[in-house]
C-alpha cells in the first residue's frame, strides 16, 4: 500500500455512525452473510465462529460518544490506550524543533479512532510507507508505515501539534479522512488505524505536560497538557 486509505470524510454523529465507524460495514456484511449461511447449513456449531467475529468487528469499530471538556490552551489525547513513553526529541518533519513526544499504544481491544488534540487547520499531511513491526517497539515509529497530521491551533496560530498514526504487527491499514487545509474541531475524529497500533503526539517544548509513562488515556477526554501563556 503506497497511500493511506482515504474516503469521504466521516463527520457524522447520526444514527449508527454515533456508535460505529462506517468502515465496519463491509466487514459486517461479509461476516453477517457467513454467519447466516453457517447457521443455516450446519447449525450453531458452525455458526458460532463467524458470529463471534461479527461481534468482535462491532466492538473494534465502536465509536463511543465522548465529551470534550478541555479549557483554554489545553490539548486532549488523540487516541485511547496506554502512554508508552514521554521523551524529548528533535522533530524534523513539521515542528522543525525540539519537542516532547507522547507515545500511546493501542491494543486490539482499545477504541481505534483518532481525534484532533486541538481545534485548528490541518497544516501538514504526509504518508510514509514502512514495515509492520509490533507497535510497542521503540523503533516502530521510524520504521513502520505511518501517517503524519500536523494541526495548527485555531485558538493561537503559534500553537501547533503533530499526530502520527503508526501501524503495528497486526494493524495493516491507516485510515485518514481529512485533507490538508481542512479544519477540525477539538476531539473530532479524523481517522483510525485498524487492528492494533501506536499513535504519537508531538508538542513544542514549554508545553505543560499532565501525563506520564504508564497512564491510561482516552481520546478526546484525557487532557495531555496545556500551552503556557507568555
Amino acid at each position: 500500500m503506497d497511500t493511506p486509505q482515504r474516503r469521504k470524510r466521516f463527520t457524522g454523529y447520526k444514527g449508527y455512525a454515533k456508535f460505529l465507524v462506517p468502515d465496519a460495514i463491509p466487514y459486517l456484511a461479509v461476516l453477517g452473510l457467513l454467519t447466516a449461511l453457517a447457521f443455516y447449513g450446519g447449525g450453531w456449531p458452525w455458526g458460532i465462529l463467524p458470529a463471534l467475529l461479527f461481534l468482535f468487528v462491532c466492538w473494534f469499530f465502536r465509536n463511543p460518544p465522548r465529551t470534550i471538556r478541555a479549557g483554554e490552551g489545553e490539548v486532549v489525547s488523540p487516541a485511547d490506550g496506554i502512554v508508552l513513553a514521554v521523551e524529548e526529541v528533535e522533530e524534523e518533519n513539521y515542528l522543525h524543533n525540539k519537542a516532547v513526544k507522547v507515545s500511546i499504544f493501542l491494543n486490539v481491544f482499545n477504541v481505534h479512532v483518532n481525534r484532533a488534540p486541538l481545534a485548528g487547520a490541518v497544516d501538514y499531511l504526509v504518508y510514509r510507507p514502512g514495515k509492520f513491526l509490533p507497535a510497542f517497539k521503540s523503533h516502530a515509529s521510524t520504521l513502520n508505515e505511518r501517517n503524519y497530521v500536523g494541526i495548527k491551533s485555531e485558538e493561537n496560530p503559534a500553537w501547533s501539534v503533530l499526530v502520527v498514526q503508526i501501524t503495528g504487527f497486526v494493524a495493516r491499514r491507516i485510515v485518514c479522512w481529512v485533507k490538508q487545509g481542512e479544519k477540525l474541531g477539538q476531539g473530532e475524529i479524523f481517522g483510525m488505524i485498524k487492528f492494533g497500533s501506536c499513535t504519537e503526539l508531538y508538542l513544542p517544548l514549554g508545553f505543560e505536560l499532565l501525563v506520564k509513562k504508564g497512564d491510561k488515556v482516552k481520546g478526546g477526554e484525557t487532557i495531555i497538557g496545556r500551552f503556557r501563556h507568555e
